[in-house]
């Protein structure tokens, strides 16, 4: 009777000490069931009821914005082509689902303006930036010409790419990741004065410390990537803002269940 009684209690102490339940974010979208970065993992997303999803883009040789992950094509479509240097056209031919299971084959690299469309009304886009400053200007026409009823944020680890995007995106929400503690100490101070509005961080270096460092700076915190829903629990206790994850679904119904 207890245990049930604290498993109510638990969820709404959570909700409470952040001011507003926290963000689910799903990581190159469901990923731990659909192949990363693709429609088939945004749409699953989506349908989990997740906040948000997160992807990642590159630039390609004839300046079309694709998400991906890697700088190669190896990881997940077996062919190895090198973004940068290779034409959309030929990306777009290559199987992005079969990695994963032969159930999503023909799953193509989309184009981000592809992505974008699969965003509910009300939802958000967090677009990871793994190239440089060079997709800045084509990534503004891209979020422009799709804004109407979406939210994004964008997110990097390089400092100096994230601070030029905030150029870009003056009213949206730009975070710089970070995964270890000394880089984070290193910058915080140079977040906060470029106008960022947080910092996204591997779940590990989040403690009491790092939070009370990021609300005298005036940063929210998000973390990545959390699949363990104990570890949610514990920063959901902090207050971060969002927790990314590669089981958006599962996740958010193991942090609030009422049967734990």
């Amino acid at each position: 009777m207890i245990r049930k009684v604290l498993s109510l209690i638990i969820p709404m102490m959570i909700v409470h000490t952040t001011g507003a339940q926290v963000k689910i974010i799903a990581h190159r979208g469901a990923s731990y069931l659909a192949p990363e970065n693709t429609i088939a993992a945004a749409k699953l997303a989506w349908k989990s009821k997740a906040d948000a999803v997160e992807c990642d883009i590159y630039l390609s040789k004839d300046n079309r914005i694709i998400c991906i992950h890697d700088a190669t094509t190896q990881r997940t479509t077996g062919q190895n082509y090198k973004i940068s240097e290779t034409e959309s056209a030929i990306l777009r031919k290559l199987d992005a689902g079969s990695f994963k299971d032969p159930k999503y084959k023909g799953e193509k690299l989309p184009y981000l303006h592809e992505l974008i469309r699969t965003v509910p009304r009300g939802r958000e886009l967090v677009i990871e930036i793994k190239c440089g400053p060079e997709v800045l200007p084509f990534l503004k026409e891209t979020v422009e010409r799709n804004r109407k009823g979406r939210t994004y944020s964008f997110i990097c680890f390089n400092i100096n790419t994230i601070i030029e995007t905030k150029k870009y995106f003056p009213d949206d929400c730009c975070c710089w990741l970070c995964s270890r503690a000394d880089q984070l100490e290193a910058n915080f101070s140079k977040a906060s004065e470029a106008g960022l509005e947080g910092v996204s961080l591997q779940y590990p270096i989040i403690n009491e410390d790092a939070m009370k460092r990021a609300a005298a700076l005036k940063l929210e915190v998000y973390s990545w990537t959390v699949d363990d829903p104990d570890e949610a629990k514990r920063l959901m206790a902090l207050g971060v803002r969002g927790i990314t994850t590669n089981r958006p679904g599962w996740l958010n119904e193991q942090i609030y269940s009422q049967d734990k």
